[in-house]
């Protein structure tokens, strides 16, 4: 088994959602992008495979946290941009607090 395939990291479907609310509230960025925010913040750690990434925007923008507009990357292609909206704003909020608990009682634990 590589090391590479040990240390991967898979996340959990709300964590992942927190994750791309997170990365929005940057600003408006595509699909790749949002991928790469993800990554380039947790230092090469977290990497969301397409097959996560884009069910879990689908998913977002039928919840009402994001809405998605049609443009040009960077490179003149066509892609889809994913903005947060204020529901999604308020989610945000409401996931970083749920996740602050969260670790920290798992953090209780494992100091046990």
């Amino acid at each position: 088994m590589s090391s590479q395939y040990r240390n991967r990291i898979e996340l959990l479907q709300g964590t992942l959602d927190m994750l791309i609310l997170r990365t929005l509230a940057w600003g408006a960025q595509h699909g790749y992008g949002i991928s790469q925010a993800i990554r380039a913040g947790s230092s090469e750690v977290l990497q969301v495979e397409t097959g996560s990434l884009y069910p879990a925007l689908h998913r977002l923008e039928r919840q009402g946290w994001v809405r998605s507009a049609w443009g040009h990357s960077e490179n003149k292609q066509r892609a889809k941009y994913y903005s947060l909206t204020a529901a999604g704003r308020k989610q945000l909020t409401a996931e970083r607090e749920r996740w602050k608990q969260m670790s920290a009682a798992i953090d209780r634990l494992m100091e046990a």
